[in-house]
């Protein structure tokens, strides 16, 4: 089960006709030059998979075990360097690029979601707020109880809801490719796609419709 895979960057989300004259909301991926850096087997490493370089850059971007890896390979320099398991077929230097997606294929969107700062549990959980008024004696935005009443041992309970960190996470969706620009290097993905504008994207795909399950 051969799988393929390119890295571009989010621009920001437009909308284009279809031949039934319905506006279609898309997100362009500007998918720029991708490269082959490293090639693995399953012969020498115990798996197959292809490493993708992208993002050009200058030696003073990169340290030095990125850089010697990239000049040991002769790749140009790039930014991001990224592992697509089970991908072959291509040989260290090759280019990877939009000849190997087609309109209508499903792919795997994957990028970070938007960071959002430390957040209460109404806004990370939507947790009910308290009586809004003044009388009420309670605070509004108040988390609840923080796991009293389990016996001796009342110590915070496991995956409690609490404030921390929102967003910033690893997100995979499923998307469809609605247009590409080969000659701007522009593929357009149907709907939102997850993280910033300029963020970095990784779109899969497989040769089957089946799909292994991956843990979160």
């Amino acid at each position: 089960m051969n799988e393929i895979g390119i890295l571009g960057n989010k621009c920001r989300m437009t909308q284009i006709l279809s031949e039934e004259g319905l506006l279609i909301p898309v997100t362009p991926i500007w998918i720029g030059d991708n490269v082959i850096s490293q090639v693995k087997t399953e012969s020498k490493e115990g798996y197959n998979a292809c490493q993708i370089a992208f993002g050009d850059c200058t030696e003073k971007n990169l340290n030095k075990p990125k850089l010697g890896h990239l000049k040991k390979n002769n790749v140009p320099l790039k930014r991001h360097l990224l592992e697509i398991r089970d991908m072959m077929g291509f040989p260290v230097g090759s280019p990877v690029d939009l000849s190997h997606f087609e309109v209508g294929d499903e792919v795997d969107v994957i990028g970070n979601s938007h960071g959002k700062g430390t957040a209460g549990v109404h806004k990370r959980f939507g947790n009910k707020l308290g009586p809004m008024s003044h009388g009420a004696g309670w605070p509004h935005r108040l988390i609840g109880s923080g796991g009293g009443g389990r016996g001796t041992n009342q110590g915070m309970p496991k995956n409690k809801k609490m404030p921390g960190r929102m967003g910033n996470k690893r997100v995979t969706q499923k998307s469809r490719i609605e247009k590409k620009d080969p000659e701007k290097r522009i593929i357009f993905l149907r709907g939102a796609v997850p993280g910033p504008v300029k963020g970095l994207v990784v779109l899969r795909k497989k040769d089957t419709l089946s799909r292994k399950k991956t843990k979160k």
